[in-house]
């Protein structure tokens, strides 16, 4: 997920520098989603991780 992140990223970036500014936006909030997306993926399963390691009776 954060792999495909950088890559829009990245993408943002050269259609930024070349000017397709409508490009950049787009592949600019693709970026910003995955990302948001890949962190709430890490801290549900942080969560469920810390969990798992608690016994209770």
């Amino acid at each position: 997920m954060l792999k495909w992140a950088l890559i829009f990223l990245v993408i943002s970036i050269i259609a930024g520098v070349f000017g397709f500014t409508g490009i950049a936006s787009g592949a600019a909030q693709i970026a910003k989603i995955l990302f948001f997306i890949a962190i709430a993926i890490f801290i549900i399963f942080l969560v469920m991780g810390l969990l798992a390691g608690q016994v209770i009776f």
